[in-house]
């Protein structure tokens, strides 16, 4: 796989080891607080190592640059996914791991902006991270800031009015600074998102909108690379969106068969077990 053995931003990891390390870490923070979004982590981690090792403009060492991409999480209840790749990109210190959850973290269990580095936005009321997104990316151009925007949302939050009333909005001001990331897992809280509202055809629906559309498998690596670059690339005035099939909980089979996994129950014995399963699978 191309993807998975190219190297990334100056370092001998590759894409598919970075993703790997996310979902370790993400396993490690929900055995400590024995519970967490867990199966949406495992399934999001290699869209998260493609964003953030080959397509996001970032310092870690100073988050709030302000020639930085933006990436919002709009799906708040994500924050464990998006804690362990903002410990792998070195926005957060990997001590920190064992804090997750607890009182005095800065890594809370739904995600906060106040509290986190690197977290753009306080995600969770679904339906808002892409209205956001389009005056984040509104307000860049108007101050002729090339950087990009990011908003990470979930196929519930296509559900939802305020989500469509954004996509016109993006479409209107011809955002070609901004790109949504659309995890469609088809699994809410009370079953699958299809079966919940279905929003299909998605694909169409966007480019009605006046969107640039790609809809790809996004536990590929190559595809998932593919589609960034060419978001990136895209010469019409216009918001590009890619809508990204994944597998909760890829990567711990024994988990992934689980009928429900909006909220996978993990018993005490399992998290170990999680791991190791998960060490089976370490690329090289």
């Amino acid at each position: 796989m191309e993807g998975a053995v190219r190297t990334v931003r100056g370092s001998n990891m590759t894409l598919a080891q970075r993703a790997w390390n996310i979902r370790r870490k993400a396993l490690l923070m929900g055995e400590v607080q024995g519970q967490g979004y867990i199966g949406q982590a495992l399934g999001i981690a290699d869209v998260l190592a493609a964003s953030y090792f080959h397509a996001l403009e970032y310092r870690a060492e100073d988050p709030e640059w302000e020639g930085r991409d933006r990436f919002l999480l709009s799906i708040g209840h994500y924050a464990i996914a998006l804690y362990a790749v903002l410990m792998e990109a070195g926005i957060l210190p990997e001590e920190e791991l064992e804090t997750y959850g607890m009182d005095d973290s800065r890594m809370p269990m739904s995600g906060m902006a106040s509290y986190t580095p690197g977290m753009e936005i306080t995600g969770g009321s679904l339906g808002h991270g892409l209205g956001i997104a389009v005056g984040m990316a509104l307000g860049l151009k108007r101050k002729k800031n090339p950087a990009l925007v990011y908003n990470l949302m979930s196929d519930g939050e296509l559900g939802e009015g305020s989500t469509w009333e954004a996509a016109m909005s993006g479409a209107h001001h011809k955002l070609n600074n901004l790109i949504c990331l659309v995890d469609f897992n088809n699994q809410q809280a009370d079953g699958k998102s299809t079966e919940m509202l279905c929003s299909e055809p998605l694909e169409a629906k966007w480019e009605a909108f006046g969107w640039h559309c790609q809809r790809v498998d996004g536990n590929d690596l190559n595809a998932v690379v593919a589609a960034f670059d060419k978001a990136r690339a895209v010469s019409e005035p216009k918001p590009r969106v890619i809508i990204f099939d994944t597998r909760m909980c890829k990567g711990v089979p024994f988990l992934e068969s689980r009928e429900i996994t909006h909220f996978v129950r993990v018993e005490a014995d399992e998290w170990s077990k999680a791991l190791a399963v998960l060490e089976e699978g370490k690329p090289q």
